[in-house]
């Protein structure tokens, strides 16, 4: 498990890409730790509960953690619910799980860490890459529309499989 940073490098803002987000107040390596996304565990059942599985609203505070378990960061969040996402992001999120026998899945943790190199008062962004169970439609993507301005962007903060074959079956859905 990566250890905290003795000194924080990272700091909420406005953002350019959307509303608030997270900038660099230092240089931060690349594989540096950035921060632990945090907030009060909840099952996905408890989270389709509060939040009615809207997959329409295009705003989230949840990041799946495992098969049984979801970060809520709207209760008890850190900073790291406001690193938005990017198309060509310099942060990737992992999830570290217990390293014992019998692992407890309500303990796994989500690590932000550096993919490369961030210069001072650059803005902290990793893919989303969100993937629902309900079929992906134009407005759908839209609806989770990326607003990262890279010249790489697909338009949309879904991903996976279903992403994919969307796009093949609808190549000029975003234009």
């Amino acid at each position: 498990m990566p250890k905290l940073p003795t000194t924080l490098k990272i700091a909420k803002r406005r953002s350019k890409i959307h509303g608030n987000g997270v900038v660099s107040i230092a240089p931060i390596r690349k594989g540096e730790f950035i921060v632990e996304y945090k907030g009060r565990i909840i099952s996905h059942d408890e989270a389709d509960k509060v939040y009615h599985g809207d997959v329409g609203s295009g705003h989230t505070f949840l990041f799946t953690l495992n098969d049984d378990w979801i970060v809520d960061a709207n209760v008890r969040g850190t900073v790291a619910r406001w690193i938005n996402t990017s198309c060509e992001p310099n942060a990737i999120a992992f999830i570290h799980s217990e390293e014992k026998k019998k692992p407890d899945p309500k303990k796994d943790r989500v690590i932000i860490e550096a993919l490369r190199s961030i210069k001072t008062g650059e803005e902290i962004t990793y893919d989303y890459g969100f993937e629902f169970e309900v079929p992906y439609t134009k407005k759908l993507l839209k609806t989770w529309a990326c607003r990262c301005g890279s010249k790489k962007c697909k338009g949309t903060m879904l991903g996976g499989k279903k992403y994919k074959a969307f796009v093949k079956a609808n190549p000029n859905w975003n234009k």
